[in-house]
């Protein structure tokens, strides 16, 4: 009964009616959310740290910006059904205001993302050319992956979603993470380009992610391992999150002696071996399940799949 206290207290006020429905549209910040309402960014932290003390909403600190998202879904659910329900009936003058400055939102991450990608994107071609074609990469990774349905999917250094916009569709939930703030404001823009509801983002560290044990059915590590400090530990980490049967897929490159992505693009490994992802795979408690070379350029992609050991249904799917 406190609980349902708490919850009608906070919704007791317009304006935190109009933030719950705004976030259940799209994770913002504080700042965005003030645009959308038109009221002072201290005004808006305080109703939305009503909403979270009532388990409504959550904060999430992203470098300097602070975002809100829904709570609990098994808390937040319902109250969001019943709003939906009073909405329909009742009409909502809010919402057509708000949905129109949500929209000069979504326009300005759009365009924030336009300009950071043609700042960007000589470095990026540059890269690119030296393999094979991204799409074949993705058409590889989704074979690797099969045609069924996901669950839980987590892409661990998501940075600008595009793991997310290929599988969430997928997925009956998918989570990208990752340590840049710049990349998860990018990657929001894209992701609500192209209305990935089930999709949201976090900023977190690959060796310390934001899931249980357990708690996921897929993890993808595309372009990331070659970055990471102890490729060993950000693969055990991974496997950690994953349930029993769960796979673990990661795009890489092969050994290869191109000293300069080192020294210019902060590569900290020139790709890595089958034994050597073996070795690792062995060492967090995953069986491999396929291997693919993708040449076609300077640079080869390899592709690891690998299953950690549990139902024998999951792993008939997974094979």
């Amino acid at each position: 009964m406190r609980i349902a206290l708490d919850i009608f207290r906070a919704l007791a006020d317009a304006t935190r009616l109009r933030v719950l429905a705004l976030v259940q549209t799209m994770e913002l910040s504080v700042g965005e959310l003030a645009q959308v309402l038109g009221q002072s960014q201290p005004r808006v932290s305080r109703h939305v740290k009503i909403l979270c003390d009532a388990g409504l909403a959550e904060r999430r600190k992203e470098g300097s910006w602070v975002f809100v998202a829904l709570g609990d879904p098994e808390l937040v659910d319902p109250v969001l059904a019943a709003l939906d329900a009073w909405r329909a009936r009742e009409g909502d003058h809010w919402a057509i205001a708000d949905a129109a400055r949500l929209a000069a939102v979504r326009a300005d991450r759009a365009a924030a993302a336009n300009a950071w990608f043609e700042a960007h994107a000589d470095q990026w071609d540059a890269i690119r050319s030296l393999h094979i074609a991204e799409c074949e990469v993705e058409a590889a990774m989704a074979a690797l992956l099969g045609d069924a349905p996901i669950g839980q999917l987590i892409d661990i250094g998501t940075g600008t979603g595009r793991m997310l916009e290929v599988f969430a569709p997928r997925a009956r939930h998918a989570l990208g993470i990752d340590r840049s703030s710049e990349m998860l404001r990018l990657a929001r823009a894209k992701l609500a380009e192209r209305g990935l509801a089930n999709a949201e983002l976090r900023q977190a560290d690959l060796y310390a992610l934001p899931m249980a044990d357990a708690a996921a059915d897929a993890a993808i590590l595309h372009h990331v391992l070659h970055f990471a400090q102890q490729p060993g530990a950000a693969i055990a980490e991974a496997a950690r999150v994953l349930a029993p049967g769960g796979r673990l897929l990661i795009a890489d490159f092969a050994p290869h002696e191109r000293e300069e992505l080192r020294a210019r693009e902060g590569h900290t490994r020139l790709g890595f071996s089958d034994e050597q992802v073996q070795g690792w795979f062995d060492a967090a408690g995953l069986m491999p399940a396929r291997t693919e070379t993708l040449a076609g350029g300077e640079l080869a992609v390899k592709l690891w799949l690998g299953r950690k050991a549990g139902h024998p249904l999951h792993e008939a799917i997974a094979a």
